[in-house]
């Protein structure tokens, strides 16, 4: 990493995306984020990351439209000149959506969004980034415990997050070469505005998220802020191709 590393986050104007991009500008990075609509919402993380001394640019990024890549590749390019840079020290694949159905009642137009959000794009614009990632950069792919775990009506999700684990391996063996560390995060259930705000808002389901959860309680957004700075940080430089899941325990 450079002395002052620069990390991409999709998804950042909100949630775990917002919680990550403040911990990691406390940890002196420098971030870019990206938003879909909510640019307001990004523009004010971005200014909690300037009062935090850091630099802070938004950049609007649909995931799910991996055509979309090239033109988002230069406009990244076009931001980092303007900071006298031309490389990515991290990025952090965490943009998302969720959909709740049973196995029996899943579409295939909910099937595909999840795929083009949660799969495809991940893996199409890590690609498109390869370049501007420097030699020695870290990737942090965004799981769900989900992907460990079963709760009825979250398996398609659950689906796909398990196949971003796969890719995260692949990736950790395929890009050492450069010395890129790939890892996956894997967010227990977190009170924020995901899926509806249900964990966050719901008192019966945040009782029994608690109830199953080794520290008993609900995880929040910065719980997972933490974990991912941590995960970013030149300590951890010898952890590659691992699944590191964060959720208090659930489901022991």
């Amino acid at each position: 990493m450079t002395s002052t590393p620069i990390t991409l986050i999709t998804g950042g104007s909100r949630g775990l995306g917002a919680a990550m991009a403040l911990a990691l500008a406390r940890d002196g990075h420098d971030i870019v984020l990206t938003y879909r609509e909510a640019a307001s919402a990004a523009d004010a993380i971005g200014t909690q990351i300037q009062a935090l001394g850091r630099r802070a640019l938004a950049l609007p990024l649909d995931v799910a439209d991996a055509s979309s890549f090239p033109a988002f590749v230069e406009r990244l390019e076009q931001g980092l000149a303007a900071w006298g840079a031309s490389r990515l020290d991290g990025l952090i694949n965490n943009a998302g959506a969720g959909a709740h159905a049973s196995f029996a009642e899943t579409t295939p137009a909910q099937f595909d969004m999840l795929l083009n959000i949660l799969l495809k794009g991940p893996f199409f614009l890590t690609q498109a980034l390869l370049p501007l990632l420097a030699d020695g950069a870290r990737v942090l792919n965004i799981s769900s415990g989900l992907a460990r775990f079963t709760i009825p009506g979250y398996g398609a999700y659950a689906a796909m997050k398990g196949a971003v684990e796969v890719l995260s391996r692949y990736q950790a063996k395929e890009l050492a070469t450069r010395g890129i560390r790939v890892n996956t995060l894997a967010p227990g259930a977190i009170a924020t505005d995901f899926g509806g705000g249900a964990v966050r808002d719901n008192a019966e389901l945040n009782r029994f998220v608690a109830s199953v959860t080794a520290l008993e309680r609900v995880g929040e957004a910065e719980d997972i802020g933490g974990a991912a700075a941590a995960l970013m940080r030149p300590g951890a430089g010898w952890i590659t191709g691992q699944r590191v899941e964060a959720s208090g325990g659930m489901f022991l």
